[in-house]
């Protein structure tokens, strides 16, 4: 009977321990993870994303895709984004000293921060699928990404406080023409300079580009205030500002 008893004991134990591995949401190979559990892997996998915890992935995991999709397309996205620039008007309410030398300036990058690529990953699947560049590009091409509104309204007040706006972004040279057109069917206008990559920044990797273009503003004698971007390789490397703000977008990497 007591044999049985230590039997027993050592199977719910055993039992109970297999359960509780099954419940960690970084437990990628569970094949018995129910919808709950697979909820809080993929909300997990996405902050850690926003973080910069998560690198260089080419695509959003399969099992995440819906999770993503459900995110970016939501109220709660738009809050969280909203959010963002409230944080950034605080820090512009009492951070900065604009001298008024036509020195003052502000940089923006421009996919999902000033116009939106949700409705191109609508139809490739929120990330699950790798990036064709062509396709993508031939969507660009079109100028029919809408405003996100969120930063639409922010851009107007950056721009009638007198400091000049920058738009540095990944796009290629040869889409200026389309980006520009976009930029303006949106409601942008009264940027100072938009910055795109030449031939001769195509195998450097979008940290060192954007740095390479910070580089030649500090250079011209422009203050850096403020940096937004939905990518951590906008925000980050030297020179930088004296403060950046990430926006929300787990669809993509770009290092």
């Amino acid at each position: 009977m007591a044999r049985n008893l230590v039997f027993i004991l050592a199977l719910t134990s055993l039992c109970i321990g297999l359960a509780a591995a099954d419940w960690n949401i970084l437990n990628k190979k569970s094949k018995n993870r129910d919808a709950s559990s697979l909820k809080k892997y993929c909300e997990s996998w996405r902050i850690n994303v926003e973080l910069n915890n998560i690198k260089d992935f080419e695509v959003v995991p399969q099992e995440c895709v819906d999770y993503v999709k459900h995110y970016m397309t939501s109220s709660q996205y738009t809050a969280d984004s909203e959010r963002t620039i409230e944080e950034v008007r605080l820090y512009l309410s009492s951070c900065c000293t604009l001298e008024g030398d036509g020195k003052d300036a502000w940089i923006f990058d421009v996919d999902d921060t000033l116009l939106s690529t949700i409705p191109y990953y609508k139809k490739h699947g929120f990330g699950g699928e790798k990036l064709n560049a062509t396709v993508f590009e031939s969507w660009m091409k079109q100028s029919k990404a809408p405003a996100l509104d969120h930063t639409l309204k922010f851009f107007h007040e950056i721009k009638d406080k007198g400091i000049k706006i920058f738009l540095i972004s990944s796009r290629s040279e040869t889409l200026r023409s389309a980006t520009v057109e976009n930029l303006i069917n949106a409601g942008y206008h009264g940027w100072s300079s938009l910055i795109l990559r030449g031939l001769e920044d195509d195998f450097m990797k979008v940290q060192q580009y954007k740095s390479k273009a910070r580089r030649a503003l500090t250079k011209a004698g422009y203050r850096i205030w403020g940096i937004i971007g939905d990518q951590w390789s906008s925000v980050e490397g030297l020179p930088g500002a004296k403060r950046t703000f990430k926006l929300p977008n787990s669809m993509y990497y770009l290092s």
